[in-house]
């Protein structure tokens, strides 16, 4: 089992219970907080605070759509008629019948009339109530088990693609260092080229000023920083990646300074060859922070 969680999954749990049958679904896709959203039966929301703490004990990030559906048994389903009420609109249909010739009512009509007929509740008995409340929640428990094996399933696929991005990175940042554009003697053939194109096309540079300010820009082009804390981020991913658990703001965090070096590095290059590294890292910088969204 992967020791990642992707924020994406779906489960399904269900239980037959005496006074009907109980169904959960679950689906939880990438959000920045834990949001959890119920949709119960009416009756039902008695059971959403347990439900929701279940659900907060496992989970810290994902928008979390919770749905219970509840079939009632048939068996324990009987009819209520409320005769008062039946007695006064069989009179009114009476009276409508003889005063102005309407149809007469039929017995399913009357019974069809809203509050007339009704059927009891097979769970206002407080024992049955609480013994289906404490089975929709343990069947509410299968699901988040089940939800969380999927996101842990999810979570072991991204965790390779991270890995491998990171280590295209750890190969990009080594091509970069290795780059014969920054030999000692390839900068220093290259500012001499400079400084004489400079000297050949204008009147009165002090050489040693502009030796100097050669210098300067020479400095300002080194790379060696960018590559040092390339190579700091690429540890701390690999250490994040390793200790698991809810990782995403914070491999969030080194995608945003992964960029900001690479970035760097594409200014401050003055070779091509450095330059096409760079832009290819930063490619592979943007895959990996799109799929970091992905992680709890």
């Amino acid at each position: 089992m992967s020791r990642l969680q992707s924020m994406t999954g779906f489960a399904r749990a269900s239980r037959d219970h005496d006074a009907g049958g109980i169904a959960w679904e679950l689906k939880s896709v990438n959000g920045r907080s834990l949001e959890t959203r119920f949709r119960l039966p009416p009756g039902f929301e008695r059971i959403e605070q347990g439900a929701r703490q279940r659900l907060q004990k496992r989970f810290s990030r994902g928008n979390v759509q919770a749905s219970l559906n509840f079939t009632q048994n048939g068996a324990l389903r009987r009819p209520v008629v409320d005769e008062e009420f039946l007695k006064e609109v069989a009179e009114l249909a009476g009276r409508l019948h003889e005063q102005f010739g309407a149809a007469p009512a039929t017995a399913d009509g009357l019974l069809g009339l809203r509050g007339v007929l009704d059927y009891a509740d097979p769970v206002a008995d407080e024992e049955v109530r609480a013994s289906l409340d404490e089975t929709i929640l343990s069947t509410f428990d299968e699901a988040l088990v089940s939800l969380e094996n999927a996101r842990r399933d999810e979570g072991a696929a991204l965790e390779r693609i991270l890995l491998d991005q990171v280590a295209r990175i750890e190969t990009l940042t080594d091509q970069v260092e290795n780059d014969s554009s920054r030999s000692p003697e390839a900068i220093r053939q290259r500012l001499s080229e400079q400084v004489a194109r400079l000297m050949d096309a204008t009147t009165g540079f002090d050489e040693a000023r502009l030796h100097a300010e050669a210098a300067i820009l020479a400095g300002k082009a080194d790379i060696r920083e960018e590559i040092d804390r390339l190579r700091a981020h690429i540890a701390s991913a690999r250490a994040l990646i390793a200790s698991g658990g809810p990782i995403g703001r914070k491999l969030d965090f080194l995608g945003q300074e992964f960029n900001r070096e690479s970035n760097t590095l594409c200014s401050k290059s003055n070779a091509t060859t450095v330059t096409a590294i760079g832009l290819e890292l930063k490619a592979v910088v943007d895959q990996f922070r799109e799929q970091v969204q992905n992680l709890e």
